[in-house]
C-alpha cells in the first residue's frame, strides 16, 4: 500500500524530501496558492469545518479518510499512482521503447504545454464556482460543491509538482501563471474557452460536473497513456477524483428532474409557466441548459482536424481513451477517420487521416458516454410517466471551433439560415429570461437534512452518513 507521510508540510508519495531544492520551490509556491485559494476560493466559506475525503493512499481499496477539516487546512499533496519500472510505451513511433521518466528535450516544449493546458482547468473551475456556496440547495449539496473545489485545486498541485520537478526555470514561471489568469477575466483569462463561461447557478454547475468535468476524464485517460511516466502516473491518481465530480453531475440533474416530474404530476400539466410557478425547472429550460453545457463541452477537444493531435500521438505524448483495449497498430500510419463538413448547405463526412482526426476520435468517445448518461436521466422521466424525454444536440450544433465553427445547425443536424437561427434560438439555447428564472430559485437552504423546492433529496448520504448528517459546521 503506497501511504502518504502528513506529518510533511507538503503530504507527497514522491520523495519530495529527498529533494531539497523541489522541495524549497514548492514550499515557496504554496503560500501563493493559499492566497489564491483565498482571493477568488469559495467565497465566505474560510471558518466552515466540511466532511471531507482526504487521500491517505493511492491504492484503490484504501486512499480515501473522510472527516471534519476546514478548507484551507485540506492536506493538499502531490500523489502518483505506483509506477512499474518496465512499463513500456504502447503506441506511436516510440512503441516498444522504455517509458520516459525524465522529458526528451526535442519534446520538451509540447509536454510543457499540455501540462499547462491541463493544469489551468483546474483552478478555473474553482473561480466559475466560487460564489454557488451562497446559494446552496442543502448542506449536503454544499459540501459536494467543496469536495470537488479542494480535489480540483489539489489537480492543479499535481501539474504544478511536474512544472517545478521537470522543467526547470520555465516550469517554476508557469506554476507562478497558472495563479495570475482568471477565469473569465478580459485582460489575463484562462486558456480555454468554456472555463471563461460563468457558472451562474446550481442548474448549471451540474451540467457543468457532468460534461465538462467528463471532458477531464476523458483527457486525463489520454494523458495516462502517456510515453512520459510521471505524467501518466499523475493522471492516473487524478482519475480517481474526477468520478466524483461527474457523480455530483449526474445524480444533480437526476434529483431535479425527480422534482420536476413529481411536481408535473401534482399539477397534471406539463405547461412551463405552471411549472415554474409552483418553484420547479421547467423541462425544456433544462433541455436548453443542456444544450449549451454540450456544445460548449464539445469544442474543448479542439480543432476536428488538427496536426498537434497527430503529433502528440506518434510521440507518445498523448494516447487515445483506453489505448490498451484497442485492436489496431497503435501507430495509425495509413488509416482513415470520418469527420463531418458543410457544403453547399449540406452536411457531409468525409474521410482524413486518423492521426490528424484524433481530437475527434476522442470527442466521439465523449460523446458515446454522454448520451448514457443522458438515457439514465431520461429513466427518471420515465418512471415518473413523465413522455418528454432529454436528447443530446447534434455534435455541430452551437460550435465554436474546427470547421463546423460559426455553422449554423439545429439541434436535430439541420443547416438553417441566419433568420430561422435567430427565430429558434430561444428555443434552443439558455436566455436571459431562463438565467433570471433559475437565479430567482436559488435561496440558500442549509439546515442540516432540508431541501430547495427545486430539487429532490438523494437517496443516500456521504459515506454511509445519513442525508440530515452535519456535512458543513459553520463555525
Amino acid at each position: 500500500m503506497s501511504t502518504i507521510n502528513y506529518s510533511e508540510k507538503i503530504p507527497n508519495n514522491v520523495n519530495l524530501g529527498e529533494d531539497r531544492t523541489l522541495q524549497r520551490a514548492l514550499e515557496g509556491w504554496q503560500p501563493n496558492f493559499i492566497n489564491w485559494w483565498d482571493d477568488v476560493g469559495p467565497d465566505g466559506s474560510t471558518n466552515y469545518e466540511v466532511y471531507l475525503r482526504t487521500a491517505v493512499s493511492v491504492d484503490p481499496q484504501g486512499w480515501a479518510q473522510f472527516g471534519h477539516v476546514k478548507m484551507r487546512d485540506y492536506r493538499w499533496g502531490i500523489f502518483l499512482n505506483p509506477g512499474d519500472a518496465n512499463r513500456e510505451i504502447h503506441f506511436g513511433d516510440h512503441k516498444g521503447e522504455k517509458a520516459w521518466q525524465d522529458v526528451p528535450g526535442e519534446h520538451r516544449a509540447n509536454l510543457r504545454r499540455i501540462i499547462v493546458t491541463q493544469g489551468d482547468t483546474e483552478p478555473a473551475s474553482v473561480e466559475q464556482q466560487r460564489h454557488l456556496g451562497l446559494t446552496a440547495p442543502s448542506m449536503y449539496d454544499l459540501r459536494n460543491l467543496f469536495q470537488i473545489n479542494v480535489e480540483e485545486g489539489r489537480h492543479l498541485w499535481a501539474m504544478v509538482y511536474l512544472l517545478h520537478k521537470h522543467f526547470g526555470r520555465d516550469g517554476r514561471e508557469e506554476a507562478e501563471a497558472l495563479l495570475q489568469r482568471t477565469s473569465g477575466d478580459e485582460n489575463n483569462p484562462r486558456i480555454l474557452g468554456a472555463f471563461n463561461e460563468k457558472t451562474p447557478d446550481w442548474l448549471a454547475f451540474f451540467m457543468f460536473t457532468y460534461f465538462t468535468d467528463r471532458d477531464g476524464k476523458f483527457q486525463l485517460s489520454a494523458l495516462a497513456e502517456s510515453a512520459f511516466d510521471p505524467l501518466a502516473r499523475t493522471t492516473k491518481f487524478m482519475l480517481t477524483e474526477e468520478a466524483h465530480h461527474m457523480f455530483v453531475g449526474e445524480s444533480g440533474v437526476s434529483r431535479v428532474l425527480q422534482r420536476t416530474a413529481q411536481v408535473m404530476n401534482e399539477l397534471k400539466t406539463d405547461d412551463p409557466q405552471k411549472v415554474r410557478a409552483a418553484g420547479a425547472i421547467d423541462l425544456g429550460t433544462i433541455q436548453r441548459y443542456l444544450n449549451f453545457h454540450y456544445s460548449v463541452t464539445i469544442d474543448l477537444f479542439g480543432a476536428d482536424q488538427s496536426s498537434n493531435a497527430a503529433t502528440f500521438y506518434s510521440s507518445g505524448l498523448k494516447g487515445r481513451y483506453e489505448e490498451g483495449k484497442r485492436t489496431d497498430d497503435h501507430v495509425l500510419k495509413g488509416q482513415t477517420y470520418k469527420v463531418l463538413e458543410v457544403k453547399d448547405g449540406q452536411l457531409l463526412e468525409k474521410d482524413v487521416p486518423m492521426l490528424n482526426a484524433l481530437n475527434e476520435v476522442l470527442r466521439d468517445d465523449f460523446i458515446k458516454d454522454s448520451v448514457a448518461g443522458v438515457g439514465r436521466w431520461n429513466k427518471v422521466l420515465e418512471k415518473a410517466g413523465i413522455p418528454t424525454r432529454l436528447t443530446v444536440p447534434h455534435k455541430a450544433f452551437n460550435r465554436q471551433i474546427g470547421a463546423l465553427a460559426g455553422i449554423k445547425m439545429s439541434p436535430e443536424g439541420r443547416v438553417v439560415n441566419e433568420a430561422e437561427w435567430a427565430a429558434k434560438k430561444s428555443e434552443w439555447l439558455p436566455t436571459p429570461e431562463d438565467f433570471a428564472f433559475v437565479a430567482s430559485l436559488m435561496g440558500r437552504v442549509v439546515d442540516p437534512g432540508k431541501f430547495a423546492g427545486w430539487i429532490a433529496p438523494p437517496v443516500m448520504g456521504i459515506n454511509r452518513q445519513p442525508v440530515d448528517f452535519e456535512y458543513v459546521r459553520f463555525g
